[in-house]
């Protein structure tokens, strides 16, 4: 309760595997059929549960778990954020180094690195601040995986 992890579901209504790639449904399906989501999530209380990412998208940086959607929406509440992605980026001492692609509500005066990174030290724990900074020219939604391709 209250901590984050993948989310699972077993009952009548999940699937029973991939046709005919049984490699695959291993992977999404283990032994006790329970079926693996992919997604992050966080259960109240109540037994609600919060969506909080992709488990593909965590980035691990010295042994530490970080979430991108939640330095996301740090960024997101800058005023001269339009828009944030935050990924890893490979690194051989941290093994992932976190990294932060902007879309400035004003191109012609976009954020500057220290800024954001003053801004978010007030919301996150430093070890989740992006160490690498970078502005997306283009005013469209900034597409992760079309960032992965490049790295």
């Amino acid at each position: 309760m209250g901590e984050p992890g993948e989310i699972c579901a077993r009952g009548y209504q999940v699937m029973l595997g991939y046709h005919d790639l049984p490699e695959a449904t291993a992977q999404t399906v283990d032994r006790d059929g329970w079926l693996h989501t992919g997604d992050l999530g966080v259960m109240d209380e109540r037994g609600y549960v919060t969506v909080t990412g992709r488990l593909k998208d965590m980035i691990i940086r010295g042994g530490e778990n970080i979430y991108p959607a939640e330095v996301e929406a740090a960024l997101s509440t800058h005023p001269k954020v339009r828009q944030a992605a935050v990924l890893g980026l490979s690194d051989p001492a941290w093994g992932e180094q976190v990294a932060a692609v902007i879309n400035a509500t004003d191109p012609a005066d976009p954020p500057t690195a220290a800024g954001l990174h003053d801004h978010l030290h007030t919301d996150l724990a430093p070890y989740k601040a992006p160490r690498h900074w970078y502005l997306a020219d283009a005013m469209g939604k900034i597409q992760k995986f079309v960032l992965r391709r490049h790295q």
